[in-house]
């Protein structure tokens, strides 16, 4: 249901067709870009948080697979502490299964937010609503068919910091 419901919303951007489906899952930064073709960094994560506005909803921030969440930079942006969503509430607050997760076709409260390290790249592939698919999006694509709120920086690692950080791909 996830991935019809993610191409009917593409369809009004012209993309219903390019989205990409597996035959085995690509859940993972490392099994997405293999799936792809392309380098790690290109796979554009989503990160499903608690919004610390609202416990009961979801905040998703779409970063560069190689890209690690920097606490700090995130309690400063959305003003709390993040905290990943809990596998059994992922479903529920995102409309997407664990490892299908994305940007497109969530419910309306949903507060989603694009990261800078993004931007760096011609072409990015977030996943499409399941766990096996992916899609092919310019930067400015993604932010128009996301209907994101805005560009945030709240990663780092990704220009070759080292953060020790980590987050779940």
């Amino acid at each position: 249901m996830s991935l019809q419901t993610v191409k009917d919303h593409l369809r009004r951007f012209g993309k219903a067709d390019a989205v990409l489906e597996f035959a085995e899952s690509s859940a993972t930064v490392a099994l997405a870009a293999e799936k792809v073709g392309t380098e790690p960094a290109r796979i554009a994560k989503t990160l499903a948080f608690y919004d610390p506005e609202d416990q009961g909803r979801a905040l998703l921030v779409v970063a560069a697979g190689d890209a690690r969440l920097h606490n700090g930079s995130f309690k400063r942006r959305f003003g709390g502490k993040p905290k990943m969503l809990a596998a059994d509430d992922v479903e529920a607050l995102t409309g997407h299964p664990v490892g299908g997760v994305c940007p497109f076709a969530n419910p309306p409260d949903v507060r989603i937010y694009l990261d800078e390290s993004l931007r760096r790249f011609e072409v990015v592939y977030p996943a499409a609503g399941t766990p096996a698919s992916a899609v092919p999006f310019t930067p400015v694509e993604l932010e128009q068919a996301s209907g994101a709120l805005g560009w945030v920086e709240v990663t780092n690692g990704w220009r070759g910091e080292d953060t020790g950080i980590e987050t779940a791909e």
